[in-house]
């Protein structure tokens, strides 16, 4: 894969450096995921836990602010100085409208839960609605224009600061690599798309036409399914389901554009995105076997996308950046466990992505 030199992995607290505002001494990041242990009662033929079939999966509807704030506190991954670090559920819109429950929404009421007197938290950074992971939150203007800066050189230069792991309904073809397409957002039938462009022009670009690049890599693989490490090296809505749907395996979970792949005599292959319509994920009923779901519960799978990981500059420009981590959901841990896909206890980190001149741990 093509990168830009080489990151080194560290555990070292992130420090405010200069221009940074300061605050008291907290807990440091770099909190490490947790595994998830098998229960007591599972099924003897699968292993696969039994009900619930998504456990720790927060039911949004008839949530109270007080109540969201509460998970949100209990969330909380790590916090030091002017930065919270929260792993937000799935289901949860980071922005929307007035009257609409929101991570942007219960800020202010978060803030003072968590004793911040300098000011109210703001998004830095935060996965999209039906993903979960990794929310990056600051209480101070300077640290947020500071780390908005770096996220933009390292997207400027190629380097991923981010790393999701999916789980997806298929194997890709080759086992790592770089996928590029030229992505546009389009309103089809009261829904707001992603639609790929395959020659875009110079007015598409223009117009809004983007080209983003993903890399990925294969961890592991069982029942027709695999585990997969992406890194972003551009920010775009949707972003990574649409990549994995253009390698014909999308992401488990993702009723938005799972559609657009079909399969004949054993064979997928795509359907034009502009005349597919969203509908929910269809599963084999091999696959609903091993995930032991019925096709009502498979209707209401969340999507399996989680920021696992986030990278943060360090004190001063020549150390390393500092690593932040977000344990699975649940339901995540749950699946891998029921399709028999082997977590890493340690991601692996693909060479290509790292500056030069650091090494690696």
């Amino acid at each position: 894969m093509v990168g830009g030199g080489i990151w080194v992995r560290v555990s070292a607290g992130w420090r405010p450096g200069p221009g940074v505002c300061a605050a008291p001494q907290a807990a440091g990041f770099g909190t490490k995921a947790r595994n998830w242990r098998k229960p007591r009662h599972s099924d003897s033929r699968s292993g696969c836990p039994r009900d619930p079939p998504f456990p720790g999966l927060l039911q949004l509807e008839g949530l109270t602010a007080t109540e969201l704030v509460d998970v949100l506190r209990a969330g909380v991954v790590d916090q030091k100085g002017p930065l919270v670090v929260v792993n937000k559920p799935p289901g949860l819109p980071v922005t929307g409208k007035p009257g609409v429950l929101t991570l942007l929404s219960v800020l202010p009421e978060l803030s003072q839960a968590l004793g911040l007197r300098e000011g109210a938290l703001q998004v830095v950074r935060a996965p999209e609605k039906d993903c979960s992971g990794l929310a990056l939150l600051s209480s101070c203007p300077q640290t947020t224009d500071n780390l908005h800066q770096f996220f933009a050189r390292s997207r400027r230069v190629q380097r991923p600061t981010a790393l999701y792991w999916a789980i997806t309904d298929g194997i890709p073809t080759i086992s790592a690599g770089k996928i590029q397409a030229a992505l546009r957002r389009e309103y089809m039938d009261g829904v707001d798309l992603v639609i790929p462009v395959k020659t875009p022009s110079r007015k598409d670009i223009l117009e809004g036409v983007k080209r983003t690049v993903s890399h990925f890599r294969v961890v592991a693989t069982g029942s027709g399914c695999a585990l997969v490490q992406l890194q972003p090296l551009t920010v775009f809505p949707s972003q990574l389901q649409v990549h994995m749907t253009l390698q014909l395996c999308p992401v488990l979970g993702d009723h938005k554009y799972s559609a657009r792949v079909s399969t004949v005599l054993g064979q997928r292959f795509l359907l034009p995105a502009e005349s597919t319509t969203s509908s929910k994920q269809a599963l084999d009923e091999a696959f609903l076997r091993h995930l032991r779901l019925t096709p009502a519960q498979a209707t209401q799978l969340p999507l399996h996308l989680h920021l696992h990981r986030l990278l943060l500059p360090g004190p001063r420009p020549q150390d390393a950046p500092t690593e932040l981590l977000a344990p699975l959901p649940p339901y995540f841990s749950k699946t891998l466990h029921c399709l028999g896909l082997q977590y890493p206890a340690s991601p692996p980190v693909p060479d290509a992505q790292m500056p030069s001149g650091g090494q690696k741990k």
